[in-house]
């Protein structure tokens, strides 16, 4: 079974499309498909569909959806002539308590991510950035929208698609940080124009922008992002810039336009800015 989570819900059983097109067991699917080879309690799906005050027919209602699944799946797995080997019930079990669906082999794109991204942060801790940034962009090119796109989420969809998101940005993130590192700043700067108008009060997203800004000869630029950011902090938050990012703010306020900050930390940033150990390339 392949189960694709990252952009728009696609569940095959050998290749063919096992998804349905009701929104109700697209939920379904979408939880079981999350929680893959791990039991998912009735209580779980029920509160995912209807919430902590759920309706009298809820569990028929579940039962139905559960059906409309393995008939697609019997259906798929007729297609491929393995269904004298297994049968829907197989590979959308009824255990005590809940509903198991089973994926022997196959693929799954958020395995993938993180097996990719993981050696990313691997090759960033062992400070191979060329590896770094390959390993990273792949990751992230397993993304085609945000996860469960498609998918009205409950209150036990919702926590996990925010997991997910927040692992992309982190990818994402770090991926910025290798490129930086490998001088890549201009090619940067669109990209990260619109990730800090998109996250306008992430901290790090602006300290990269504010460096490859900054490191490309447009000083002033930098300053004014961080002007941005820090009024939007204190606006919606009622908070003030972290100290790193101050201090990176500072750095460039008192460097030369000619100077550019060598990659790191904010922190580090902060300190070669000031001491101009790098010029702008």
């Amino acid at each position: 079974m392949d189960i694709d989570v990252l952009g728009t819900l696609a569940v095959r059983e050998h290749g063919v499309s096992v998804t349905p097109s009701a929104p109700k067991p697209r939920q379904v699917l979408a939880l079981l498909a999350l929680n893959v080879n791990q039991v998912v309690p009735v209580s779980v799906l029920t509160e995912e569909l209807w919430g902590v005050q759920p309706p009298r027919s809820a569990r028929p209602t579940l039962q139905t959806y559960v059906l409309q699944l393995r008939e697609l799946i019997g259906a798929a797995l007729a297609c491929s002539g393995d269904s004298e080997q297994r049968s829907a019930k197989d590979v959308l079990m009824t255990v005590p308590g809940g509903y198991l669906l089973r994926s022997v082999e196959g693929t799954s794109d958020v395995k993938e991510f993180e097996r990719l991204a993981g050696a990313g942060y691997r090759a960033m801790d062992g400070e191979d950035y060329p590896e770094a940034a390959r390993r990273l962009r792949d990751a992230l090119a397993l993304w085609t929208g945000s996860a469960l796109a498609d998918i009205q989420a409950g209150v036990h969809l919702e926590p996990q698609i925010k997991r997910l998101e927040e692992s992309r940005l982190c990818a994402l993130d770090q991926r910025i940080e290798a490129d930086l590192r490998l001088g890549r700043h201009r090619g940067l700067l669109a990209e990260l124009t619109v990730l800090v108008s998109r996250y306008p009060t992430h901290e790090n997203l602006c300290g990269q922008y504010m460096l490859a800004l900054h490191r490309s000869g447009r000083r002033g630029e930098a300053l004014s992002a961080y002007q941005r950011l820090r009024t939007t902090l204190v606006r919606t938050l009622g908070l003030e810039p972290s100290a790193p990012l101050v201090k990176l703010q500072r750095a460039i306020l008192v460097s030369g336009p000619e100077t550019a900050a060598a990659p790191g930390t904010l922190a580090e940033r902060a300190g070669t800015v000031a001491a101009g150990l790098t010029r702008a390339g």
